[in-house]
């Protein structure tokens, strides 16, 4: 606070010292030799200098102190208890600047809640048409059929994508932990891709013993398996091999540890520190059309909200294996 002070009348004080200097000087050519009354009277200039100085000080500490505080809050840093005209008017300013800044957000968040109810209800509605077309497909056996049961398979991927996106804004209200056995959450979640595995001629190998138990949510869990099993068939697609979903504890057994492994294309290491990030697809998005560079990215938003952690090594080639670590 004081240095602020220091610096703001550095300029006041050099300039009425060079006012007194040249006072003298100019009385000193005229004639006028009596060190004495010149030393009182630059005594009395700079007494004069000292006085306004304190009383600047005294009267604007508050607001020397404000500036010099970080802020901690928006309504905390417009808060102002001085009496000078200018701390009185930059205050004023903040709070109408302030009430401007709310009107905004506000603004904008009533048109984001508005976007995101949207978005639900249409979801929602798409999500009944492809219901009735997959019952239509279930009737009959033939090639287009399966074809645009493929494609609706991709539909309903998306569309999940993109309710579990908008949720996750409200995560925190929508969040509910209780013990999840993993087998059978692993099993769900295969059969929901078990055509999408059938498709793409990759097989699921489930090794969880039955009674391991974490405690999650486990509609969240739902999502984030259905989109590592999603990344997994995608990336091993077409190769015959098995994509195997396996868990134990730690040594420690303080952890539960989920680990899916596919033997697929594996990551490119330049592409490795990236994979997480929103819209990354790297070189493998590139070789397949609909990878989007969001399931990784949702998977870890969504892992660390569950205060869980999520590991993932790859090697070109050979494979991937994204590993979930469970606390208990």
């Amino acid at each position: 606070m004081k240095k602020l002070f220091w610096r703001e009348q550095l300029p006041l004080i050099l300039f009425t010292v060079a006012e007194l200097f040249v006072v003298l000087l100019v009385f000193w050519y005229d004639g006028y030799d009596h060190p004495v009354t010149a030393a009182y009277a630059v005594f009395l200039g700079l007494t004069i200098l000292g006085g306004y100085l304190a009383f600047r000080y005294f009267t604007h500490r508050d607001f020397y102190e404000r500036l010099s505080q970080p802020i901690r809050s928006l309504e905390e840093s417009i808060k102002h208890n001085e009496s000078a005209p200018l701390p009185t008017a930059l205050s004023e300013l903040m709070e109408e600047q302030y009430r401007q800044y709310r009107t905004v957000m506000e603004e904008w968040e009533r048109r984001r809640k508005e976007h995101m109810i949207f978005m639900n209800q249409w979801v929602h509605q798409m999500k009944t048409p492809l219901s009735v077309i997959e019952m239509i497909m279930q009737e009959d056996d033939n090639d287009s059929f399966k074809s645009i049961s493929e494609e609706s398979d991709r539909i309903r991927r998306g569309l999940e994508m993109v309710l579990y996106m908008s949720r996750l804004e409200t995560f925190e209200q929508d969040f509910s932990v209780e013990p999840v056995k993993l087998h059978q959450a692993a099993v769900d979640a295969v059969h929901e891709n078990k055509r999408y595995f059938i498709h793409s001629h990759v097989y699921p190998e489930v090794r969880i013993d039955s009674i391991l138990t974490v405690q999650t949510d486990a509609k969240w869990l739902r999502f984030i398996l259905l989109q590592l099993l999603s990344n997994a068939i995608k990336y091993s697609a077409g190769t015959g091999l098995k994509v195997t979903i396996q868990a134990h504890r730690s040594e420690d057994h303080r952890h539960v540890v989920l680990e899916i492994t596919d033997r697929g294309m594996g990551i490119p290491k330049s592409d490795m520190k990236r994979v997480f990030d929103p819209f990354y697809t790297g070189e493998n998005g590139r070789k397949l059309k609909e990878s989007t560079g969001m399931g990784l990215y949702l998977v870890k938003e969504v892992v660390h909200k569950m205060n869980h952690q999520i590991e993932l090594e790859s090697e070109p080639g050979r494979g991937t294996t994204v590993r979930l670590i469970f606390s208990g």
